[in-house]
């Protein structure tokens, strides 16, 4: 009897794998999530909306932009009243983008207007419930990029970047900003080559805004090694330099020109000057004068403080700066005046703009050069070098530039026009 419930136990079990595994095996879906991104710009999600996009036109005013758009004058009176302390609206500038975030209605009433002053800076008019209305800035994201080349036969170092598909104002920067006292880029010669770590300047992650600056470069000029490493000298003022490897400031105190790219040189400081508007009488020229087109930037030639931004008879529309005890210079018959009293600025600051004010033949900058009080030629001056680094700065800078040293030393340098993203390195920085 027992063995009869054993065997009659083993059919049952046997019959019961048997079914097991011919019953298909249960798929259980997986249900897959998808995560909705939101359409965010200006800090609205513009799915709420409809979105209009358009530029200030030439007698565009925000009043008959909301009018245009189915607000009343009574109600933009009111908006504009709120919104004066925040942004004067008489501020607009033709072709500067804009853009209304309206109501998903029949009649698509705007409830925000935003103006875009810049790329990076917008300003926004809130009139959704209250009215208000605020500054904001785009994120903005830095990539930090190297590249490398060789100059060939018969180019420059525009036409080696252009081929690498790289921002010609990395070949500003060098010329101008970096080696302008120590390289000649009109001069370069087949073989030279250069190796740079620079920064790029994305908004939004993706709109490029250019080569926000150079941290540091490495050049070879008839076979002559050159490094330049960015320091910020004066954390107060922002002064930035550029020292090479030892420790030696690459910049001279003033610039040779107040004109960006040199600007030709119409008249020298000449004290027997004579003048045919004059009758051909002598009259002392103690300036020097710039030709160059209407608008053209003007820049400070050295770090000072502005001391006069004003108009006379004479001068036109003129700026002066003080630099130290010693130097000061003045820039005279601008178009038009950037720099206002008291202001520090900087080496290469744009201080105004080219014009043909005052007693002026012609549009040029004629820049005066003053020392210890006296009016003198600048080209026949010994112009001091920029003030070096200091000593307790030194040995920071020195411990400061070994990594980045070793980064330029190991930079591949690259000869022919391989695609760019073959011959960068890319690593983002916050």
């Amino acid at each position: 009897m027992h063995l009869k419930r054993l065997v009659w136990i083993a059919v049952i079990a046997a019959i019961f794998w048997t079914c097991k595994e011919d019953k298909p095996e249960e798929t259980i879906e997986e249900l897959a999530v998808v995560e909705v991104k939101e359409n965010l710009e200006f800090g609205f999600n513009l799915d709420d909306f409809i979105v209009k996009r358009d530029t200030i036109k030439s007698g565009d005013s925000f009043g008959e932009i909301l009018e245009r758009n189915n607000i009343g004058y009574p109600k933009i009176f009111q908006i504009a009243e709120k919104a004066k302390d925040s942004f004067d609206i008489r501020r607009l500038q033709v072709g500067k983008p804009y853009t209304l975030l309206c109501a998903k209605d029949s009649l698509e009433t705007p409830k925000s207007f935003i103006y875009q002053p810049s790329k990076e800076e917008y300003v926004v008019i809130d009139f959704q419930d209250s009215i208000q209305a605020y500054m904001g800035r785009k994120p903005i994201k830095y990539v930090e990029r190297e590249a490398s080349g060789v100059i060939p036969q018969g180019s420059g170092i525009s036409m080696v970047l252009d081929k690498k598909g790289l921002s010609q104002r990395l070949a500003n920067k060098m010329a101008n900003e970096i080696y302008a006292w120590t390289i000649d880029f009109n001069r370069l010669q087949p073989g030279d080559r250069f190796k740079v770590i620079y920064t790029d300047k994305y908004i939004d992650d993706s709109i490029y805004a250019g080569v926000d600056h150079v941290k540091a470069a490495y050049f070879e000029h008839n076979k002559k090694p050159f490094y330049a490493f960015e320091f910020e000298t004066d954390s107060v003022k922002g002064i930035v330099d550029y020292f090479n490897d030892e420790a030696k400031n690459l910049r001279r105190a003033f610039l040779k020109s107040p004109i960006k790219f040199g600007g030709r040189v119409s008249s020298r400081y000449n004290l027997k000057r004579r003048i045919a508007h004059y009758g051909y009488r002598v009259k002392a020229h103690r300036g020097t004068d710039f030709a160059a087109a209407n608008g053209t930037p003007i820049l400070a030639t050295a770090n000072g403080t502005v001391t006069k931004s004003s108009y006379t008879r004479g001068n036109g529309k003129y700026v002066k700066i003080r630099h130290n005890a010693t130097y000061e210079t003045q820039y005279l018959h601008m178009s038009r005046r950037k720099a206002k009293v008291g202001q520090f600025v900087k080496q290469g600051d744009v201080i105004g703009y080219v014009g043909n004010t005052g007693s002026s033949a012609g549009n040029h900058v004629c820049y005066r050069f003053w020392k210890n009080g006296k009016q003198v030629d600048p080209f026949k001056q010994k112009l001091p070098e920029a003030k070096p680094i200091s000593d307790s700065l030194k040995v920071k800078f020195l411990d400061y530039i070994v990594p980045i040293k070793h980064q330029l030393d190991n930079i591949i340098l690259v000869e022919d026009s391989l695609p760019p993203e073959t011959e960068e390195t890319l690593s983002e920085i916050q």
